[in-house]
């Protein structure tokens, strides 16, 4: 299950994404910033919390667990790392915005990224049809460690994960499942979700001082005709004929933008928002590959199966 709320933020040096001189140091507290910051902080959990309880949990029982790892074809596990690397990332930068050192603004980053991520499981413990889920847990902890370890080891981050998505075919076949709404269906219905893994080329390669350093290349991962966990449920239409979906992977390669070394942002005081908030995924032209169709360019945006 997919959860996602994103933090802003950050006037000092050090950024997500670029490089932080002295990770030790602070220019001292904004009192009125951190008070917002942790104010808000507190009011977004509880929002969400209550709005994810009546979008999606509404029957309860004991609490339990259950091993979910072989659904969904493993896309609501990558969705459960791109949360917990989205949520760490925006309260990092708050918190730096704020005047909180960076040491300690990357640990609250993950502390709160781990408490979100947490209360969700909680949540499908008490749930019927789900579950309290290890692996799930497991892919919170990836992302959330794929933020930490690059802000602790480069003071910036040279990767990061994105959300992307598409309206499906196949709510309506299972509506109550999938979505009935196009907000609904960007949390619930999978086969309408892209993640993507983000590289910053100018960090990643040994490129000269010319390179455009917002340039971006992205890897993408999604999966479609899945109408059920497992496998799916069969479906008949209005005839009487059995409607029959195939299963099938699908993998990305396509150009990005890393909004906040664009020139005229790179250092400037929107920087730090911008580069907290670049959760969801610019469309741009992509190179598609499945066993099914095998090689498909899309000159932009995805098509709906």
């Amino acid at each position: 299950m997919l959860a996602a709320s994103l933090g802003l933020n950050q006037p000092a040096r050090a950024q997500v994404g670029m490089p932080s001189p002295d990770p030790g140091t602070n220019t001292g507290i904004n009192q009125g910033r951190f008070i917002g910051v942790v104010v808000g902080t507190a009011a977004v959990y509880a929002l969400t919390s209550y709005f994810l309880g009546k979008a999606w949990y509404t029957k309860r029982v004991p609490f339990h667990s259950f091993n979910d790892n072989g659904e969904w074809l493993q896309m609501d596990k990558v969705g459960h790392a791109t949360t917990a690397y989205a949520i760490s990332r925006g309260e990092y930068e708050l918190f730096r915005w704020s005047g909180v050192n960076e040491r300690a603004s990357v640990l609250t980053g993950g502390l709160i990224a781990l408490l979100y991520q947490t209360t969700i499981e909680l949540f499908d413990g008490r749930s019927e049809g789900w579950g309290f889920s290890k692996g799930d847990m497991v892919a919170n902890l990836t992302g959330i460690g794929l933020f930490m370890g690059q802000q602790y080891g480069w003071g910036e981050q040279k990767m990061g994960l994105r959300y992307g998505w598409r309206q499906s075919i196949y709510p309506p076949y299972r509506p109550n499942l999938l979505g009935k709404t196009a907000g609904n269906q960007m949390l619930k219905d999978y086969n309408g979700q892209q993640y993507w893994l983000s590289l910053n080329l100018a960090s990643v390669l040994p490129v000269g001082p010319s390179f455009p350093r917002w340039l971006a290349l992205d890897l993408g991962y999604s999966g479609s005709g899945m109408t059920g966990g497992h496998a799916n449920p069969p479906y008949f239409d209005a005839d009487g004929k059995e409607v029959q979906f195939t299963r099938y992977r699908q993998f990305y390669l396509s150009p990005d933008i890393t909004l906040a070394r664009l020139p005229g942002l790179n250092g400037s005081g929107a920087q730090p928002l911008v580069s907290a908030g670049q959760f969801f995924r610019i469309p741009a032209p992509s190179l598609e590959y499945n066993r099914l169709n095998g090689l498909r360019l899309h000159p932009l945006l995805l098509p709906k199966d």
